[in-house]
């Protein structure tokens, strides 16, 4: 926990020393309204000592000394505005800077890690994140650090005017801030399981109105609010127990701030009764004791808030910390255009649950040979497609492509080389030129245009109201199955990868809809090597070579013709019971 909020607050200052003279502004700044700030008192008093004064009769000294006030007053004013419009861009500049490093660092995790992980948890680490910023550096520059500085002024000038009320007051700042430093570590941890708490009802929350659909399917309204009572009565518990605890300890700061006034105002009119200080000195002491008291006041509240930042960011930081599971090999090669010969060589994996998927598993796809994959859920087939993208890494063998391993290459370059058009395309929140486009960036309109016909997207573009500037929704949820389909074959069509994934790409459509895309992936296999992962055998009828992988091996291999003729093979019983179903 400690080594975790040292490096949270390490990534903080490396995000804001960036901007050296926009730290040194505000500090500088702060520090010349603090100054100006405590020196008013001492003015107040110089006016009140010469009003009570037999000699204060004349006007003169007296305006002078408001003058003096005023033009003291205007610098600080001055002062703040400048530091403060400097911290408006400072602090905004910073949490963009950090919100951009965590998105960036985040893309960067593996398939396994968000597959494993909550999208709405994990947004709200990202904006708790930058949020923190804001928070940690208020608390550290405007409240804590500016209550120090204050606090030591304050006590060099009353050291100036009466050292015994100066160290009564020392001693009671060290005893408080000491109690409020160590009450803080020891409410620490309820702030972390606030925080972590926080997150599980966030990702709750998403999670269930990211499936609503099913939630009415199933009539599940009742088992959705239960779990999210839960998560949120256990929010609600932790919470109140971190509350309780502040208010134990402004309990303790009201005692002590009343007891430390009184001890001193007593002593200070005994002082006065022996004409040892003036009333312009007490109203000096009154006055920076309701400084003090303001800020003391806030400080224990600032140290609470200030760990409370820190426990906020601490879930994202630890994701910043984790290193990525796939990662790029040191002075990684950049792979040139492939031809599209695949090579799985004594190839090893198992996921991190422990299952062996593959051992020794050795297969070789030719350049532009269209190959399907089939055979018995859970065999290996969709990890196959998973190795090659290189989401997860393998524990033996070697994967290559056109001779390249795929560990020895950027994995952006890899993964250019390869298209895929999966059974449940999902679309950004965005239009439908810029979900086409995603395929290649820099594609001209008419490219897009010309990829939208090869893939028999046009014809149902063009209809709507707003043709290509229309919004798909979330995950594309306002366009059919297989509207989205055809805009995944066009945006794979414009990628122009020369090796093609298909992954059950037609198996959830209706016979019209199934008839368009077959026409597409057609257009899209022309000259590429092609994978195709399939149940539905009528499908896959035609191509090069089908493969029947069970348990991680290579069972059967060869064409539709000659796979029937096996006696008892794996894919002439898959036929027989998919034809069978047929009539």
């Amino acid at each position: 926990m400690k080594s975790l909020t040292t490096k949270t607050l390490q990534i903080f200052w490396q995000h804001a020393r960036r901007y050296p003279w926009h730290v040194f502004v505000i500090i500088l700044g702060v520090l010349g309204h603090i100054i100006l700030q405590n020196y008013l008192p001492l003015l107040y008093k110089k006016l009140i000592d010469l009003a009570a004064s037999s000699q204060a009769r004349e006007a003169a000294p007296l305006i002078s000394i408001v003058k003096a006030i005023f033009f003291v007053s205007i610098i600080r004013i001055v002062i703040a505005r400048i530091f403060q419009f400097t911290n408006n861009y400072f602090q905004p500049r910073v949490m963009a800077d950090l919100s951009q490093s965590c998105f960036k660092y985040l893309q960067k995790h593996s398939y396994d890690f968000f597959s494993n992980s909550f999208v709405g948890g994990l947004v709200t680490k990202v904006k708790r994140y930058e949020k923190s910023f804001e928070q940690v550096s208020d608390q550290l520059c405007f409240e804590l650090g500016r209550t120090i500085l204050e606090m030591l002024i304050i006590l060099t000038i009353l050291f100036t005017q009466n050292k015994n009320v100066a160290i009564i007051v020392s001693i009671w700042a060290v005893i408080y801030i000491a109690f409020s430093y160590f009450f803080a570590l020891y409410k620490l941890p309820y702030d972390i399981k606030r925080a972590e708490a926080d997150s599980k009802v966030t990702a709750q929350l998403a999670d269930s109105v990211t499936n609503n659909t099913n939630i009415k399917t199933f009539s599940a309204y009742n088992l959705e609010d239960k779990e999210f009572i839960k998560v949120s009565n256990s929010h609600f518990r932790i919470r109140r127990k971190s509350w309780d605890l502040a208010t134990v300890s402004e309990i303790f700061q009201s005692v002590s701030m009343i007891t430390l006034e009184l001890a001193v105002m007593y002593y200070a009119v005994s002082l006065w009764q022996q004409n040892a200080i003036t009333v312009g000195t007490i109203a000096l002491i009154q006055s920076y004791f309701l400084r003090l008291f303001d800020k003391f006041w806030g400080m224990g509240k600032n140290i609470r808030n200030l760990y409370e930042a820190i426990a906020d960011a601490n879930e994202m930081t630890e994701i910043l910390e984790k290193e990525h599971d796939i990662k790029d090999a040191p002075n990684a090669a950049y792979m040139k255009k492939s031809a599209g010969q695949i090579n799985f060589n004594n190839v090893t994996f198992g996921y991190k649950d422990g299952r062996p998927i593959l051992n020794n598993f050795n297969f070789k796809i030719l350049p532009k040979e269209k190959i399907a994959l089939v055979g018995p859920s859970g065999g290996g087939k969709t990890t196959l497609i998973k190795l090659l993208f290189r989401f997860y890494d393998i524990q033996g063998g070697e994967i290559s492509v056109d001779g390249q391993n795929i560990n020895s290459v950027t994995q952006d370059s890899l993964r250019q080389n390869i298209s895929l058009v999966p059974q449940e395309p999902i679309l950004f929140h965005r239009s439908l030129m810029e979900n086409i486009r995603y395929g290649k960036p820099d594609a001209t309109d008419k490219e897009v245009f010309a990829a939208a016909e090869k893939s028999y997207a046009h014809e149902f573009i063009s209809k709507l109201k707003n043709g290509y500037s229309t919004l798909v929704g979330e995950r594309g949820i306002k366009l059919s199955g297989g509207e989205r389909q055809r805009v995944a074959i066009a945006r794979a069509i414009l990628k122009n990868a020369p090796v093609l994934v298909l992954d059950e790409a037609t198996s959830s459509l209706d016979s019209e809809s199934e008839m368009y895309i077959q026409q597409a992936l057609k257009n899209l296999m022309q000259d590429k090597t092609v994978i195709v992962v399939a149940h539905r055998l009528s499908t896959i009828m035609q191509m090069d070579r089908i493969v029947v992988v069970e348990n991680g091996r290579i069972a059967e291999q060869g064409k539709h013709s000659e796979l029937l003729k096996a006696k008892k093979g794996i894919y002439q019983k898959l036929w027989g019971i998919q034809a069978g179903s047929f009539a």
